[in-house]
């Protein structure tokens, strides 16, 4: 046997062994039919030109001339919009053999509404951004220009993957939007789910270990810090033990927060009240009033001296 004959003769063995797709559990459905996915790699390459196309000349284009910055942007929002669209049917028709569907074949009218709905707002989504981008500038002084923001920041990469896989979320579109933000996730530490309602100025200082779940709702002007949550306590289940879903699991945090680093928010009936400022590392499972300012006891530090 040669040195690499080994190689055919046990990669076919393995590969016989393998769960290839039609061996595969999760793509099983009652009536067996067949079905495509949504390519992951399309995916990702959706957001990253809806990226460039909202930043031109900031992220993936370069510096386009002036009198032909249109152009390349109507070329390529045209391009990008048309897979989002093939791939968003591939979605809903995933979940239509998940829910067996009585073929209504309306996959098609879901994802090009579903596209026609993002192109349509990608502008108001541009705008929002901006304004996000000017709360990290104020928001923190070590931010020397607006540019510097766009091009290096982690929470911008993050909110603005969110706010485009939430418009797709808000048009019941499946798998997609969470393929887009758990790559912010995976690129930035930051993990919010495409379900969260964030209102506009929304900063996040750091970022790495920030989560926020899908019933979150966040308004205007709020800043958190690293490694906060706005997660869910317990959940109920059904007879079965299974999770219960689409309730109200995670906290409401009013206008005008701050959130510090490491602090823990927890439950659906949990408000932070409008103005209020919660310290590092709190752990808050309970409702607070407006302008409330909530810290743990200060620890006493002891400092020994070897001189």
């Amino acid at each position: 046997m040669s040195e690499t004959g080994w190689i055919d003769k046990l990669a076919k063995d393995v590969t016989g062994k393998l769960h290839t797709c039609n061996k595969c559990e999760l793509r099983r459905t009652a009536n067996n039919t067949e079905y495509f996915l949504p390519s992951r790699k399309a995916v990702h390459d959706v957001l990253d030109n809806l990226m460039a196309i909202l930043f031109p000349g900031c992220h993936g284009h370069g510096t386009a001339l002036e009198d032909a910055s249109e152009k390349c942007i109507l070329k390529e929002l045209k391009s990008t919009i048309a897979v989002l669209q093939e791939q968003a049917e591939m979605a809903f028709r995933y979940q239509c053999e998940i829910d067996e569907c009585n073929d209504c074949n309306d996959c098609v009218d879901k994802a090009q509404s579903a596209a026609q709905f993002l192109l349509e707002t990608l502008p108001d989504t541009q705008d929002m951004l901006q304004d996000d981008i000017t709360a990290a500038y104020e928001g923190d002084p070590a931010a020397k220009s607006n540019m510097e923001v766009v091009m290096s920041y982690p929470a911008i990469q993050a909110i603005s993957t969110y706010r485009i896989a939430h418009t797709l979320y808000k048009q019941d579109v499946p798998l997609i939007p969470r393929i887009m933000t758990e790559l912010a996730h995976s690129r930035t530490g930051i993990d919010i789910h495409p379900g969260a309602e964030i209102d506009k100025h929304f900063f996040i200082d750091h970022g790495t270990g920030v989560v926020i779940g899908e019933t979150t709702t966040i308004g205007k002007n709020v800043k958190i810090y690293q490694g906060v949550t706005l997660g869910a306590l317990s959940f109920p289940v059904d007879e079965d033990g299974n999770p219960v879903k689409g309730v109200k699991r995670h906290p409401d945090v009013r206008d005008n927060v701050t959130i510090y680093a490491e602090a823990t928010i927890l439950g659906g009936k949990t408000v932070i009240g409008e103005g209020s400022e919660i310290g590092g590392n709190v752990w808050l499972t309970k409702s607070v009033p407006p302008n409330s300012k909530v810290y743990n006891v200060q620890p006493d530090p002891k400092i020994l001296s070897h001189s």
